[in-house]
């Protein structure tokens, strides 16, 4: 007899990736290069770890190191919820019948109590599942976009710093179906444009770094194989608590869409990202390439030839233009792009255009000149 249908469903889910990861390795790192060469060793076992972000302080389980064939280090991002013990099950589970090193890390934010004990228990487990290295790595949430974006962007350095530190080729994330229609309803509400509809990505971050097998599985797929395989999971409080716009959109937006519409919200809601997303790229290759051609021979901007390009061709290039010069893309809203586009569009003598980064953008002489004051 067979697996679970749920148990079978996030196994093919990792499987897919792990190849895709397996192809991509020995794409780029075939014999001879000095990439490849610099990861043809590493520890036959290595030692579960409590650390700050960006530090590495260990405990061994063995001191004996020993060489072992060149494979890829896939880690999986675990916070102990069901949706990433499921994860890191189906990882061990494929990584042993691949040419696939699995490690798993943890985050603990420090936003509540026992924090530090829950990640030591999720370290444990993940050693249990022989996953290694297995890491908790401390961060410190900021306070700049809001609880949730500051526990996101703490949580993201730590893994890119483990990654790095590691050498990890991948990290698998949980995010499910639903995380994806949440998404989507999140960017629809703040008035975002198709990039934001898109949702998550089913591979981001440098390189591709950041995989998520489940996008296309829902949440109670992976609840269903943790509860078949006995495998404990812990109920992060922040999922329900209503002061967390997420939370709120799950446990209260969500079933309200899903009575009014009827069911299929979720599915739809994830079919959309695909969609746009697949739109999005399209709009962000053209704009590349009309990036070239509208730029004189100084590399300025030329107002005439922005002014003929379809709207979201050339917002795109003026958005590409003003990160550029120093402007955070997280600090960059429509509304600061629609001020510009209308020094393009909509040319009265205005003055300079003050956004965030301390970048200016002006039109002079036919041209738009952006660069930070």
């Amino acid at each position: 007899m067979g697996p679970h249908p749920a148990v079978a469903a996030i196994r093919l889910a990792v499987r897919r990736v792990l190849h895709d990861v397996l192809t991509e390795f020995h794409r780029h790192d075939g014999p001879g290069r000095p990439a490849a060469e610099a990861r043809r060793t590493a520890p036959a076992s290595a030692a579960p770890r409590y650390a700050e972000a960006g530090t590495a302080g260990s405990r061994p389980r063995t001191a004996a190191l020993t060489e072992r064939p060149a494979a890829p280090l896939v880690l999986v991002a675990c916070s102990g919820g069901a949706d990433s013990m499921a994860l890191a099950s189906a990882l061990a589970f494929e990584a042993r019948k691949l040419d696939v090193r699995a490690g798993g890390i943890t985050v603990d934010h420090n936003l509540q109590s026992g924090s530090g004990l829950r990640a030591a228990e999720v370290v444990t487990r993940l050693a249990a599942m022989d996953l290694d290295p297995v890491e908790a790595v401390a961060v410190h949430v900021g306070r700049e976009g809001g609880p949730e974006a500051a526990a996101r962007d703490a949580r993201y350095a730590a893994l890119d710093a483990a990654a790095e530190r590691h050498g990890a080729a991948a990290v698998l994330l949980g995010h499910t179906r639903d995380d994806q229609a949440e998404t989507v309803l999140l960017g629809l509400a703040r008035g975002s444009g198709i990039r934001s509809l898109s949702g998550m990505a089913a591979a981001s971050g440098p390189a591709g770094r950041y995989r998520r097998p489940f996008l296309q599985l829902d949440r109670q797929t992976a609840r269903k194989a943790c509860l078949v395989q006995s495998i404990p999971v812990w109920d992060d409080p922040h999922n329900i608590d209503p002061a967390y716009t997420r939370s709120r959109l799950r446990h209260e937006g969500l079933p309200a869409l899903e009575k009014a519409l009827g069911k299929g919200v979720v599915e739809a809601l994830a079919r959309t990202a695909q969609l746009s997303r697949d739109d999005a790229d399209a709009l962000d290759t053209w704009a590349a390439e009309a990036e070239l051609a509208v730029r004189d021979e100084t590399g300025q901007l030329e107002c005439a030839k922005l002014y003929v390009l379809p709207s979201a061709v050339r917002r795109r290039v003026l958005r590409r233009a003003v990160i550029e010069a120093g402007a955070p893309a997280g600090s960059l809203f429509a509304r600061h792009l629609e001020e510009v586009d209308r020094l393009i569009t909509g040319w009265r003598g205005q003055r300079a255009i003050n956004l965030p980064g301390r970048v200016e953008a002006r039109r002079q002489g036919g041209r738009l000149v952006i660069r930070q004051s």
